[in-house]
């Protein structure tokens, strides 16, 4: 497919390092004269040579080229262009993107592995608005089945996904194929969702940065959902602090495609979320850490030993730490794990056959399914729901069982807000009281878990982010001795990104821990 492609593209390609390639790269490409076509040509090369190994990218798009010469057109034109007018990029499968299939990495919605296709009539409006600021997309990204794990893509009908930074480790997931897209330079950026952990831990797994938004923030609508109404966003993973700031940019806001994202109107800062970044911005800063006040699973010897390196070099940048603020608040005391999981409380996430159900109508009157009860029925040899589906955990949560026998309704979730605002309520008096500017946490407790095996990534932070609605950023600081990377997160209130990102691009100028990983050929 890839052949086919480049049969189109225009000849020799000019010589460029797309290796970690940033935006600003790309900008200085673009400045030297190397078109649009020329530089989705070199990364579809790559992808050519790599993904056979790694596979991130499951779809390609094979306008991608037309595109790139479109973006060249205009430009010589004199065109107005979108702020990441040429720039490759990927999409996690699960977002909605017209002429492609969104399959949710199950064989039941994939033609190619025997299923239906769920073909969209529309973009969803993350798609959309990369669209309209003037990216090319090179194709769409590797998931596990429903989205339904954090650590792995492994049990996609499309196969294994690899980690870019380790092979034989966990990639992190569901947006694993992101992730390693984006790790393996297959692209400059990717597009993430998380219900669960699914921007934290890919990003974090391979070393790379990733924004997990404020709920409402972003639209959500569009995307195969978990929670849809109650705690899915999406965001961006990159090389780089900067460029994740600038593709959040692109993505929040509001549409009348997705009613809640009013909640974010007033809340973009003036001049855009890189507009704060800064190389003093930790100087006088207070950080809270993590501790069993947060959530009661103390971290390995050798996080530990990483984490307080990292202490260190904060210090040293001007902030000053508070250990453990959240003790004896009773924080750690609200989340309620599902049995079976490691700390993963899915609250909210009972919502998801009344957020399946308007997510299928959203498709268009020729789609495969249309609402929940075909999907139901199409995918009943292996229900989801069972004692051995792949979101068993949801078994116990109050509400589901009424939501699946009916989907159009919306459910009631006092569980769930009540758990929400608990959380919302112990953090701003637990900030305010030790006067804290953010937390910085290490994202995972212990170092990545193999590729193959029972085990999962252990985080620190994941549910309680999601359930609240908090926004997180997570940098590399470091690696294991083994090689296998080491992320911290810095979180903070609602709508607070801005600032996040400023602390991160911060610490990361300062440490660069960021290193291009050695890759395998596939071919």
């Amino acid at each position: 497919m890839v052949e086919d492609i480049m049969d189109t593209a225009a000849a020799p390609l000019p010589e460029m390092d797309l290796v970690e390639m940033t935006l600003a790269d790309v900008a200085d490409a673009f400045a030297r004269g190397i078109t649009a076509e020329a530089l989705a040509a070199a990364f579809l090369e790559r992808i050519k040579t790599y993904n056979p190994q790694y596979n991130a990218i499951i779809y390609l798009n094979e306008s991608a080229l037309d595109d790139a010469r479109e973006i060249d057109r205009r430009r010589a034109a004199g065109e107005e262009l979108g702020p990441l007018a040429g720039v490759p990029v990927v999409v996690k499968d699960t977002m909605d993107m017209v002429g492609f299939p969104t399959t949710a990495g199950w064989h039941f919605l994939s033609s190619k592995a025997g299923g239906v296709d769920l073909i969209p009539e529309t973009d969803s409006p993350v798609v959309a608005r990369i669209r309209n600021a003037g990216c090319v997309i090179l194709g769409k990204t590797n998931v596990p089945v429903l989205s339904a794990t954090g650590s792995h893509a492994s049990d996609s009908w499309a196969g294994p996904t690899l980690n870019s930074a380790m092979l034989d480790r966990m990639p992190g997931g569901s947006s694993a194929g992101t992730a390693t897209a984006v790790g393996a330079s297959l692209a400059v950026l990717g597009l993430a969702e998380e219900t669960g952990g699914s921007i934290q831990n890919p990003a974090a797994a391979q070393g790379l940065v990733g924004i997990k938004p404020t709920f409402a923030l972003v639209p959500n609508a569009g995307v195969v959902p978990l929670a849809g109404s109650t705690r899915d966003v999406v965001g961006p993973i990159a090389h780089c602090v900067r460029d994740a700031a600038l593709t959040l940019d692109v993505l929040a806001g509001y549409t009348a495609e997705d009613p809640k994202t009013v909640a974010g109107i007033g809340k973009k800062p003036e001049g855009g979320y890189a507009s704060r970044l800064s190389t003093t911005a930790l100087q006088g800063k207070r950080l809270g850490l993590y501790g069993p006040g947060w959530r009661d699973r103390s971290l390995s010897e050798d996080c530990m030993l990483l984490y307080e390196r990292v202490q260190k070099e904060l210090e040293t940048r001007g902030a000053t730490l508070v250990a453990d603020p959240f003790a004896g608040s009773g924080f750690n005391e609200i989340g309620k794990p599902a049995k079976g999981l490691d700390h993963y409380d899915p609250s909210g996430m009972e919502s998801v056959p009344y957020d399946m159900d308007l997510y299928l109508k959203r498709l268009g009157p020729s789609a495969a399914l249309k609402s929940f009860a075909e999907f139901a029925e199409a995918t009943k040899a292996e229900d989801p729901f069972a004692p051995d589906g792949v979101l068993f955990f949801l078994r116990d949560l109050p509400g589901l069982w009424k939501g699946l026998e009916n989907p159009t309704t919306p459910p009631d979730l006092p569980e769930f807000l009540a758990a929400r605002e608990a959380y919302l309520k112990i953090l701003a008096k637990v900030m305010e009281g030790n006067r804290l500017d953010a937390l910085i946490f290490p994202q995972m407790r212990d170092e990545l878990p193999p590729l193959v095996g029972s085990e999962t990534i252990h985080e620190t932070c994941v549910c309680e982010l999601n359930i609240a609605g908090l926004p997180g950023v997570t940098v590399p600081a470091g690696t294991y001795p083994s090689g296998a990377p080491f992320n911290i997160i810095f979180i903070g209130p609602l709508w607070s990104e801005a600032d996040l990102l400023a602390l991160a691009y911060d610490y990361e100028t300062a440490t660069g821990y960021r290193k291009a990983p050695n890759l395998v050929s596939g071919q």
